[in-house]
């Protein structure tokens, strides 16, 4: 079992371990109408706004919120700030605009966003019949189960008579569901449009046990008024590969949140951070100077200056930076990385060459 006091993540749970919309739900929000963009369109938008949009969550501490501050914080939400240093120049250059898992597809849809970074599953649903497009997964993910000490649970089996609460517009209700049915468990739903809600009705009894992905789950014991009382279950119900989300057609602008995004992870392989990528500029490491941008214009192939890398990792950081800055062993989760290290460390993420 998984308890606040010890933030105890196998590597296994993780890979199997936010949220996501039914097929249903998905097709809803699109109100029948997909939409489509042209190849450059997204690029030159933002460029001449100077600014990006960014839908993102703002409930979520560690991914994405508002801090005591007033100023949005989290993994994905450095992950916007790195694509708009990459396009702009700029890291401060974005706009958050806080979005529900209902409206959040509805927001690529009509252009009100250029890119989603609200910890969104990609699925073959949201890839095809919803028309979007997906950057590289930044956080490998799955859905849990989190309930009260003291019912004595340990298993999904157990389960069978109590009322589980979920999200509106996730993917969890239909994967609970699937699960379920196959331990042939009986049990209710309650179903609540935010997930402050949820939690709130979690801590008043309203339901016996929330489920949502296991990120978010360990997310929640940073608002719990006793979190010591809460554990996770061990068990996963599906896979949640997080990642960001463009809207279909526009091959240009997803290139460019994909090179984005390998830029961060391909930084962290070379050991390339934010405080030492201007020693990196003398290297003789052929492959360092074409992601710096030193040699080979790869930049202009996107439509970027050929130092949106350098700018994106100098003003955000590498992917380990970033993980550690908002989930790693010096923050309040304490989250092992897992299947999130890299490649060369057990794990899966892994960059593309850049050549």
């Amino acid at each position: 079992m998984f308890k606040y006091t010890k933030y105890l993540v196998s590597a296994a749970a993780l890979l199997t371990l936010t949220a996501c919309a039914t097929r249903d739900d998905d097709a809803a929000g699109a109100d029948g109408d997909n939409g489509t963009a042209d190849s450059g369109e997204t690029l030159a938008s933002v460029i001449d706004r100077g600014e990006l949009n960014a839908g993102v969550n703002d409930q979520l501490p560690g991914f994405g919120y508002v801090d005591s501050d007033g100023n949005y914080a989290g993994f994905d939400i450095d992950f916007a700030r790195a694509i708009a240093a990459g396009v702009l120049g700029d890291a401060e250059a974005v706009n958050f605009r806080p979005l529900s898992a209902q409206e959040r597809f509805t927001a690529v849809q009509t252009g009100e966003v250029d890119v989603l970074l609200r910890n969104t599953t990609w699925t073959a649903s949201r890839d095809t019949e919803v028309g979007l497009d997906f950057a590289p997964v930044t956080f490998y993910d799955g859905q849990g189960m989190m309930v009260l000490e003291d019912l004595g649970i340990t298993t999904l089996e157990e389960m069978g008579g109590l009322t589980i609460g979920v999200e509106t517009g996730t993917t969890t209700e239909l994967n609970l569901a699937d699960q379920m049915e196959a331990l042939g468990v009986e049990y209710e739903t309650q179903t609540y449009d935010d997930r402050d809600a949820l939690i709130a009705a979690y801590e008043a009894g309203s339901v016996d046990a929330w489920t949502t992905d296991r990120s978010g789950l360990v997310s929640a014991f940073a608002v719990l008024d006793n979190p010591d009382d809460h554990i996770i279950l061990e068990e996963t119900l599906s896979k949640e590969p997080l990642a960001p989300a463009v809207l279909h057609g526009d091959d240009q602008w997803n290139d460019v949140v994909t090179w984005i995004v390998f830029a961060l992870i391909q930084a962290e392989e070379f050991g390339i951070t934010q405080d030492n990528v201007d020693d990196f500029m003398d290297s003789e490491d052929p492959d360092i100077r074409r992601l710096l941008g030193v040699d080979e214009d790869l930049g202009g192939f996107l439509g970027l200056e050929s130092d949106f890398a350098y700018q994106a990792i100098s003003q955000v950081g590498n992917y380990g930076e970033i993980y550690d800055r908002h989930l790693g062993p010096d923050t309040q989760f304490d989250l092992p990385r897992g299947m999130n290290s890299l490649y060369e460390d057990g794990g899966l993420q892994y960059s593309m060459p850049f050549r």
